[in-house]
């Protein structure tokens, strides 16, 4: 899962940074459940994330999970297989 090397260089800084003990204690709880070989990888990932621009949905895309999110709260949905069975049926 490591994604630490600056791709372009491969080098890395150091840097100090002081975070409250309540912060710390979540950080050392939740790195190694998330997978990361360390916590300096863990809190590289979530800086790299702060950094990195948010993906933002189209207006459409959006209508699109609106439109599907009331189709699945009205019932109307069908299993993989019912879907299987419906495209085998007309052929």
């Amino acid at each position: 899962m490591s994604t630490d090397a600056d791709r372009s260089t491969n080098e890395m800084e150091k840097i100090n940074v002081r975070v409250p003990k309540a912060l710390l204690a979540q950080i050392d709880e939740a790195w190694e459940k998330r997978g990361y070989t360390s916590k300096s990888e863990f809190i590289r990932d979530a800086l790299r994330d702060a950094v990195t621009p948010s993906v933002t949905l189209s207006e459409e895309a959006l209508g699109h999970l609106a439109e599907s999110r009331e189709q699945r709260e009205r019932g109307d949905t069908m299993s993989h297989d019912e879907l299987l069975d419906q495209l085998d049926s007309d052929d």
